[in-house]
């Protein structure tokens, strides 16, 4: 069963150049991996700086393969650490 993964950021302003290719690696490294569907990202109107991204994926188990995948954690490594938080996965199945 398909899987979304909601990932939301906020991206101080004097970041946002820094985080744009660790984000756009991700993505890349994403698309490369088995059971990878799609991919959206979207900026938040009413507060700058907000983002969310919603992944799908063909299966749990699919996501756990990306989720520990050593380049995967790097990047997303840096990009904690460059925001100064831990990103945070909400995930969601279709009903």
């Amino acid at each position: 069963m398909a899987v979304k993964i909601i990932i939301k950021r906020i991206v101080p302003e004097n970041k946002a150049e820094a985080l744009k290719p660790l984000l756009q690696k991700l993505r890349n490294l994403a698309m490369q991996q088995p059971g990878y569907i799609s991919g959206e990202t979207f900026k938040r109107i009413d507060r700058p700086g907000e983002s969310l991204v919603v992944s799908t994926w063909q299966s749990m188990e699919d996501w756990r393969k990306w989720v520990v995948n050593d380049m995967r954690k790097g990047t997303q490594e840096k990009i904690d650490h460059l925001l100064g938080e831990k990103t945070d996965y909400e995930i969601y199945s279709y009903d």
